[in-house]
């Protein structure tokens, strides 16, 4: 498996404040190539099943609720080390807790709608992308 790839999602709260192209735009300046890009809306269903690891837990049927109400925007990024290098610019789940500078930061609102998701592993931008990407969408 490649390592130089991450999936990333700009969620609903962040394209309802119409802040995709300052996320991209941030996305661009470090570094990052875009390889597919997709705007979509999450069906129930789809985000159950994206989210299932969070199954049971308080904050599941709120997230779920979160993640169906408006459109999203599904990417998968390269860089080098491209998963840590992710998680490091879009910072702690808590934009109270982000360091200054990063995404999360910046424009989320609140820990629910932190602005966007990037996978935590290599494995899980594999298993993330295939719900919005097949190979021949990949630039």
């Amino acid at each position: 498996m490649e390592s130089n790839i991450t999936f990333a999602m700009v969620k609903p709260g962040a394209m309802s404040r119409n802040l995709l192209g300052n996320i991209i735009s941030v996305i661009l300046d470090n570094g990052f190539t875009i390889k597919g890009l997709k705007l979509t809306k999450m069906s129930l269903e789809l985000a159950t099943q994206f989210y299932a690891v969070h199954r049971g837990l308080p904050f599941f049927e709120p997230l779920i609720e979160f993640m169906t109400s408006g459109p999203v925007v599904a990417m998968v990024l390269e860089k080098e080390n491209a998963v840590a290098e992710f998680r490091h610019l879009i910072g702690s789940t808590d934009p109270d807790k982000a360091e200054p500078g990063t995404i999360r930061r910046m424009y989320a609102k609140s820990t629910r709608e932190n602005a966007v998701h990037g996978s935590d592993s290599i494995e899980n931008v594999y298993r993330e992308m295939a719900f919005f990407f097949t190979p021949q969408d990949l630039v």
